[in-house]
Formats: structure tokens, sequence, C-alpha cells
């Protein structure tokens, strides 16, 4: 069975990069001062609810943090969700309700609504694309293509949409890439891969041993010549269709257990046409570095 990177859930690491995002959060609005407007208008024992609604369709992401954003913003406001991450979403759905003080309630509206809007909207993006290939038996995967510091929550909305995680930062896996073998003196392919296997091999701690060594090749011919090394998965950097149902035939004939991924370029239009090559993996950045922010509203009760 072939190797798999770590994936994902809504975990205390996760957590404590949304705490830390929120205390920025809270520099950007307030700095050290006060909600002003809130202040004058709003008197201080008022109390309020409010729903968060969605204004149109999509698939949920950020749910679990609300409770730790609350937290974090030490807000006399409680939160009841209504729906679970990884829901389709209709447009006017309630996903929640926020309870409590009325200043508090203002105060951190649009802290609350960032998160929920940035991570639905990659959750919303990634079920299009998974949707796209379904049937193909090629898997979507991520990249490290994040917004700086958002990367645990990001990778955590990926999969609320339905893909998969590739590796989380340089520490958890081996890639070998174009630039590492250039500027290692054009070291050749299958040679980075024996050195970094033995490595791992005799250096490794229980942590590190087993993961996952990748290499990246630009043509068909380095294919051949890294396959008999034995790599994990080898990625097929910006190869046409033809090119890739080419490198399935090849990896099929000298090396079977070795998956191949395709990245580089990876557009919507053409994701179903890679797919269908018989590639195992497609990586596509967009999931994260282009996805439209969702809108969600939050609606007082009256």
């Amino acid at each position: 069975m072939a190797k798999e990177f770590r994936q994902r859930d809504w975990d205390r690491h996760g957590e404590d990069d949304c705490r830390q995002l929120v205390r920025l959060a809270v520099r950007e609005d307030l700095d050290r001062s006060l909600d002003w407007t809130t202040v004058i208008l709003v008197p201080r024992e008022t109390r309020g609810a409010a729903r968060i609604v969605a204004r149109n369709a999509g698939v949920a992401a950020g749910l679990a943090a609300v409770p730790a954003i609350l937290d974090e913003l030490q807000v006399d406001v409680a939160w009841q969700a209504n729906a679970n991450d990884g829901d389709a979403l209709v447009p006017g759905q309630a996903v929640g309700r926020l309870a409590g003080a009325a200043r508090d309630l203002l105060t951190s509206e649009r802290i609350v609504l960032n998160f929920l809007n940035r991570l639905t909207g990659i959750a919303t993006m990634t079920r299009r694309y998974v949707d796209a290939i379904a049937g193909t038996g090629a898997r979507l995967y991520d990249t490290r293509k994040t917004a700086p510091g958002w990367r645990r929550l990001e990778k955590y909305a990926v999969r609320c949409g339905g893909a998969r995680n590739h590796r989380l930062g340089l520490f958890d896996a081996v890639l070998i890439k174009d630039n590492h073998l250039a500027f290692a003196g054009a070291l050749p392919p299958a040679e980075a891969v024996r050195q970094a296997k033995q490595h791992l091999a005799e250096h490794g701690d229980a942590g590190i041993r087993d993961a996952i060594v990748e290499i990246e090749v630009d043509t068909l011919e380095q294919l051949r010549e890294v396959l008999p090394a034995g790599p994990d998965i080898v990625l097929l950097d910006n190869m046409t269709p033809a090119q890739l149902i080419e490198a399935v035939a090849i990896r099929n004939a000298i090396a079977p257990a070795v998956e191949l991924e395709a990245s580089g370029g990876i557009q919507f239009a053409t994701l179903r046409t890679v797919a269908e090559t018989g590639i195992d993996r497609i990586s596509a950045g967009a999931l994260t570095h282009s996805a439209v922010a969702f809108d969600f509203g939050l609606d007082w009760e009256t």
C-alpha cells in the first residue's frame, strides 16, 4: 500500500495556530484601544443574539474553530453550531448562533466571519475540484502555497472539501526538487533518491525514518532513470496529458509500486483531462492560493 502524508484534522495544533492568528486579528482591529463605535452607541448591559448565515452555496469549514476564537477573544458570547465542517451549505442556511453581550458580539463579528469566510471558501473550491475528477481514480492534494501562519487551518479546510493533504512542511517528508539537484552540482535524480533513503535509514529518528521520499522530474528520461531507485512518489512537473499517459506506461513497466503525481500549472479547465491519464495524484496550489472567500453574514435575531 502506498505511503500517505499525514492528514489534517481539527486538533490542538490547529487550535493553537488559530489562537495565535486571533491575537493578530485583535491587534489589527483594536490595537490596544477599544471599539469606539460600539462603546458610544451600545449600552454596556445590552444582550443580543445573531445567526451566522450562508449567503450562497458552499462547503462549511472553520465552524470547529469558533469556540477557540471566542475563547481567545475573551468575550461574553456563547456559540451554538447548527452545521458541521464538511457539510454542504445552501443560501440562507444558518450555520450557528451567537448569543451574549451585544458589545462583544459587535466587536468580535468581523474576526469570526473572516475565519469562516476564508476557510469555507477553500473548502468550497476544493469540493468543486474533487467533484470534477470523481470516478477517475486520481486523488487531489493541496500544496504549501498557503498564507503564512494559516497552513494548518487551510489544509484542514482542504480536507473539509474532500481532498487530501500533501506534506505540511519541510520537516515531515523528503521532496527532492530541481533546485536541490542543481545546487548539488547536477546530482543525478536516482542518486539523490538513494542518498535520501540511506540517510533516513541511518540517521532518521522514529518520527522521520519512514518518511515519504518524493522527487520531481521534468522529463520522461529522468523518470526512466529514477524509477529503479524506488522513490515513493515521482512528481511530474508541468507535463502535458500526452506525456502523463506515457509516464504512466513507463511506471507500470519499470516500478508499478511507485506513485505518480501531476503538478505545476494545474487548472480547473484541464483537471479532468489530467486525471484521466491514469495518474495517481494531482497537487494543485490553487486550492489555497486562489480560493475566493465565502460570503457569510451576521443577522441579528429580533
